[in-house]
């Protein structure tokens, strides 16, 4: 339990959630990255090895599910963290929830592409 009775803990506990949620959609542009660089080298080599491209997407998936874990991870201990404040270090009417929101909006795109891999 926090005791430090300001406002800013909550900021900085969100702020913590939105880098942590920076750092899992960047796993996910670099899943995607990956992906894409697959589908341009199938294109320019038609007569490649189809076992290496099916290896470098499923490498691909993986950074992508590695974001997605990160972000929910995250809200995980932001709810956690949420739960130790004291009333004194709430700011009143600031919702809590919208950054969990964002967070969650970013595991949903995550999901969908990993489902447009393979589409």
């Amino acid at each position: 339990m926090s005791n430090l009775n300001d406002p800013r803990v909550l900021l900085a506990l969100e702020r913590t959630l939105l880098a942590w949620n920076r750092s899992g959609l960047g796993l996910i542009a670099f899943g995607f990255v990956l992906e894409r660089s697959t589908v341009l080298g199938s294109f320019l080599n038609p007569n490649g090895e189809a076992h290496k491209i099916l290896l470098s997407k499923a490498f691909a998936v993986v950074i992508v599910i590695l974001g997605i874990i990160i972000s929910l991870w995250s809200v995980r201990q932001y709810k956690i963290a949420l739960k130790s404040l004291t009333k004194s270090e709430m700011i009143e009417g600031y919702r809590t929830d919208f950054p969990m929101f964002l967070t969650m909006i970013s595991v949903l795109c995550g999901c969908l592409l990993i489902i447009t891999f393979f589409v």
